[in-house]
């Protein structure tokens, strides 16, 4: 990974043929929830953080399965920098709901695919691909 790639991890999450997305304050386009590890933290217990900060939900770590590494054009960097996401599907206890920095969230179909920067039209394509998502 250079140094100018965004090291990132995501919760892909469908429910009745849609993927869960997130718009944080002040951003027009909606992200995979997730984020970036803190030192030290690995995927697992990063991605835990992430989701219960951003979704109020507690993921259950045993559910874990990997799901896709995408390297893809980061959203707001006119520098060229890209992301590399390393998405996970897992089970969760609670309803998401927005959290401190989330705007909203939205359950999102191929057909908003524009909404979503390229790593969230990746997923929306590869899921669509799959017959997860409408």
């Amino acid at each position: 990974m250079s140094e100018a790639e965004i090291d990132s991890l995501a919760w892909i999450h469908v429910r009745d043929r849609r993927l869960l997305s997130v718009r944080t304050e002040g951003k027009a386009k909606f992200y995979l929830p997730g984020g970036k590890r803190e030192p030290g933290e690995g995927d697992v217990a990063g991605l835990c953080r992430e989701i219960r900060e951003e979704l109020g939900v507690e993921l259950d770590p045993l559910s874990f399965r990997f799901f896709a590494v995408l390297n893809e054009q980061a959203d707001g960097y006119a520098d060229g920098r890209r992301v590399r996401m390393t998405c996970y599907t897992a089970e969760h206890r609670g309803e998401p709901e927005p959290g401190r920095e989330i705007a909203e969230s939205a359950w999102l179909t191929s057909a908003d695919a524009h909404l979503c920067p390229p790593a969230g039209q990746r997923v929306l394509g590869l899921l669509a691909d799959a017959g997860h998502v409408d």
